[in-house]
Parts: structure tokens; C-alpha cells; sequence
């Protein structure tokens, strides 16, 4: 036999108080007594109580459920700033709606924003990375969206919501790092340039080296694709070009990997001759061979940050919006970049 499912006015009889009062108490009004608060509660708990969503957005004409664009979910990065969001969703009280991208180079944006407010969610957290043209839709979208947007990891605009890790200073301090051990010849391998994180994190590498009038050696550039058969195949080949260079930085810990075992492969000895910084501190990199120097970035925090914003923006639609959220990578130094 099913249980007979407990509702608010079940509630309100078994604690003698009106269906307005125990709402008050389900919803964390402040406009209740305390010892009211508590026999309700009480009476809550006993009964076991679940107060319903469906009703509870209906009164208060919001869905409590905020809309989230991602990709590549099989990716270290893209699954801990899931992660993120969702905690941070979850101790305010809102469900997600998520929509996963096959391609991160989506060129139907305005077809799945459409799809995301047929479920009358509050907010849409975007959290694409920037690729090449996929964001040449936003201006348009800030004007035909009703609800409001807040973009993650993307280079910030005018107008635009945003909370983004400063990429450029991580790869500044990761070269900054290297010039201070002593590394005269310091070569990079870069992400895929048409994504916005890999050119930050070069030109704070070549800005490192500038301001420690260093000149920067095109030849001393290639590019990966994060993984670490790309990074394998860049070591390679800035080795084979510049025998003399003694340091890298390396723009994912994946590829740092790669670049590693192919190094060593050719002979180097690492950090004795060739110092390697990664990025990203992925889990693995202490257990690296040596453990790997590299930039920590908070992935989960920045998550975290834009469902704040999200529902600043949400609470205040008509008001100022939130500032810009500019989180600071860090630099952290183990056995690979150390003489």
C-alpha cells in the first residue's frame, strides 16, 4: 500500500496554526515567532513534510531552476566547473537544467537559449569555452533574452556578466617563475590559439619576458591541442630547433606530460636540463616523474561565483548588475621547474 502523501494542511492541523504560517516556516520567512518556528518545524519533521517546488513557484513566479550551457564534460576543467555550480546551486535551493554541447563551437545559439526558456528557468549560466566566433552572438542574445545570462571563462565585454580566471597572470607567473631559477632559453607550448585561454596564457608568457628584457623568439612558439600526444610532439620539436633551451612552459598539465616523457626520451634531464611548468594542477601532477611545477586555477570556485552573480543578477534584475568576477591562478612549485 502506498503512504498517503503528507501535505500543508496536514501540518497545520497536527500543529494548530494556519497553512500561511507553516509556508512561512517551510520557506525561511523571518516573520515568524521562534517558538512557532520551532512546533512547526517540529511537526515538519515528524510528519516528514516536503514542501512542493511546483507550489512554491507558482506563488513566488519563479521555477527556482537556473539553465546551464557546457561542454566537454569528460574534461577535467568543464566537469569540476560543473561541479562548482552545482554546489553552490544546490545550498540556495535551485535545481539545474542542463544542456551538454557536442561542439564547442556552436553556431546555434540562439536555438538553444530558446530551448533552455521553454523550461522557465530563473537564469542561464553559459560556460562554453570561447572558441574562434562562437560568441559573436552575445550582443544580440543580451537583447532578446529576458532572463538573466552570465558567462563563464570568456573574455569580458561591455554589458556582459562574467566570471573568468585571469589566465594571463598564470602564465606570467609560471615564466616569472622560471627567469627567477636562473633559465635563460624558455620555450612555450600554447593551447589551440583560437581558444581565449590559450592566447592569455601566452601573452603573459611573452609579457614575463619583456619586462625582464627578454626578447621573445617566435621560434620558441608551438602550438598543442591539450592533450598529451601534442605535447609530446611540441617538446620535440622545439628541442630539435633550439638544442640550448633549458626551460618550458606549458600551457595544460596534460600536455606537460607529454612534453615530459618525450624530453626525457630525447636525453633531458628534468628540472636539470629542461625546467617544466604546467597548468591547471590537475590531481596527477604531484605524481608526475618529477612531480610537476604548475598553475593552480580555482575551476570550481569560478563555478561557484557565477551562480552567486547569477542570482544576484536574478534578485536585482532592475538594478545595477554585479561586477565582474576575476579570479587569480596560483603558482605552485614542485620538483620539475626547481634546480
Amino acid at each position: 500500500m502506498s503512504r498517503k502523501r503528507i501535505t500543508i494542511r496536514d501540518v497545520a492541523e497536527a500543529a494548530g496554526v494556519s497553512t500561511q504560517t507553516v509556508s512561512r516556516v517551510a520557506n525561511g520567512r523571518p516573520d515568524v515567532a521562534s517558538d512557532t518556528r520551532e512546533h512547526v518545524q517540529a511537526i515538519i519533521e515528524k510528519l516528514g513534510y516536503q514542501p512542493s517546488k511546483i507550489a512554491r513557484s507558482l506563488i513566488q513566479g519563479q521555477s527556482y531552476s537556473l539553465g546551464v550551457v557546457s561542454y566537454g564534460l569528460g574534461l577535467y576543467g568543464p566537469s569540476l566547473l560543473l561541479a562548482g555550480i552545482q554546489e553552490a546551486a544546490v545550498k540556495e535551493g535551485y535545481s539545474l537544467m542542463l544542456k551538454i554541447l557536442e561542439n564547442a563551437e556552436v553556431q546555434n545559439a540562439e536555438n538553444i537559449l530558446r530551448d533552455i526558456l521553454s523550461y522557465h528557468v530563473d537564469g542561464i549560466l553559459w560556460a562554453v569555452p570561447e572558441i574562434g566566433q562562437n560568441r559573436d552572438w552575445i550582443q544580440q542574445a543580451l537583447h532578446t533574452v529576458s532572463i538573466p545570462l552570465v558567462f563563464l571563462n570568456v573574455q569580458p565585454r561591455p554589458n556582459l556578466i562574467t566570471a573568468v580566471i585571469d589566465n594571463k597572470h598564470g602564465g606570467h607567473i609560471a615564466t616569472q617563475h622560471l627567469i627567477d631559477q636562473g633559465r635563460q632559453k624558455i620555450g612555450i607550448i600554447t593551447g589551440p590559439m583560437e581558444w581565449w585561454e590559450a592566447r592569455q596564457r601566452e601573452l603573459g608568457w611573452r609579457e614575463a619576458l619583456a619586462e625582464n628584457g627578454r626578447s621573445v623568439d617566435e621560434s620558441y612558439v608551438t602550438n598543442g591541442d591539450w592533450t598529451p600526444s601534442s605535447g609530446e610532439r611540441s617538446i620535440r620539436l622545439l628541442l630539435e630547433w633550439h638544442p640550448e633551451m633549458d626551460a618550458v612552459f606549458v600551457c595544460n598539465d596534460q600536455m606537460a606530460l607529454g612534453a615530459m616523457k618525450m624530453a626525457q626520451q630525447m636525453g633531458r634531464k628534468i628540472p636539470e636540463d629542461l625546467a617544466i611548468v604546467g597548468y591547471d594542477d590537475i590531481p596527477e601532477a604531484p605524481y608526475f616523474t618529477p612531480a610537476l611545477s604548475t598553475v593552480r586555477q580555482d575551476i570550481a570556485k569560478m563555478g561557484c561565483q557565477g551562480v552567486k552573480q547569477l542570482l544576484a543578477r536574478i534578485s536585482n534584475e532592475n538594478g545595477d548588475p554585479p561586477p565582474p568576477v576575476l579570479l587569480q591562478p596560483e603558482l605552485i612549485v614542485r620538483e620539475s621547474s626547481v634546480r
